[in-house]
């Protein structure tokens, strides 16, 4: 992930303890959604740094209502942000708000945030609108010393947009983790490479690839990381990556010849 500025990690660590306290204070009395997008819009200029009057809006009409605040850097908007009030748990129906907003406006990138908990998502313009979680924080919880914790958010700042940082970070949760993992493990090559390894162990051991991918599959493997849109799209990736690799073996190899 891209370096944090000196700068930005300072007023991190400047800033974050006292909007603790403020998102504290807030929770206990229950404020309403506009006092907490005011919080929000806070954290986005002093935290995140935006500059409240120039790249933050509360008027970005979509299909004749208002999103509650967008992010706009040169012209362009690069958040949108769906507030609830402080003590309000987020849910999915608020989360599908949000989506259908950046959807309707070919808008990728959605936060959903009751000040406290803030959850970006990255939209996936397929058929039927789909999305994946990118990262999520607690503010309550979060501790601006801690490299981890900055590294997260500096994701919804400023100069983490400038510097690609939601995008590295996106990049990273879709290769590492199960559903990917499980799909290389059950890829040609690497099936192939367990074979091999099998008859190093026993020479003349007679083994074949649907023998060790049905293992994998039965025995090995959980059911639930192999099924569901996650697993397909970590499936596919790694095929598409596959095709790729041994086309340019082969024409590496046609090239010699």
């Amino acid at each position: 992930m891209a370096s944090i500025p000196q700068r930005v990690s300072d007023r991190f660590r400047e800033t974050l303890p006292k909007f603790q306290k403020i998102l504290a204070s807030a929770q206990a009395r229950d404020i309403n959604e506009a006092d907490t997008v005011t919080i929000v819009s806070d954290i986005l200029a002093e935290t995140f740094g935006f500059d409240k009057f120039i790249e933050l809006t509360g008027e970005f009409a979509i299909r004749n209502t208002y999103c509650d605040l967008a992010v706009k850097l040169d012209g362009k908007v690069q958040y949108l942000i769906e507030v609830k009030a402080v003590g309000l748990d987020l849910k999915e129906n608020h989360l599908r708000q949000a989506i259908d907003y950046g959807a309707n406006q070919g808008i990728p990138w959605v936060v959903l945030t009751n000040g406290v908990v803030w959850q970006v998502y990255r939209i996936l313009f397929e058929k039927p609108i789909n999305y994946e979680k990118v990262c999520s924080i607690n503010m309550l919880e979060m501790n601006s010393r801690k490299a981890e914790d900055q590294e997260k958010l500096f994701i919804f700042s400023r100069e983490g947009i400038t510097k690609s940082a939601r995008e590295e970070y996106l990049e990273r949760v879709q290769i590492v983790n199960r559903y990917m993992i499980a799909a290389v493990i059950l890829s040609e090559d690497f099936v192939d490479d367990i074979r091999r390894e099998l008859r190093r162990i026993s020479p003349g051991l007679k083994v074949d690839a649907d023998e060790i991918e049905g293992i994998l599959r039965n025995e090995i493997i959980k059911r639930d990381i192999l099924e569901g849109d996650d697993a397909q799209r970590a499936k596919s990736r790694v095929k598409r990556v596959t095709r790729t690799q041994k086309k340019e073996q082969q024409t590496a190899v046609a090239t010699e010849e």
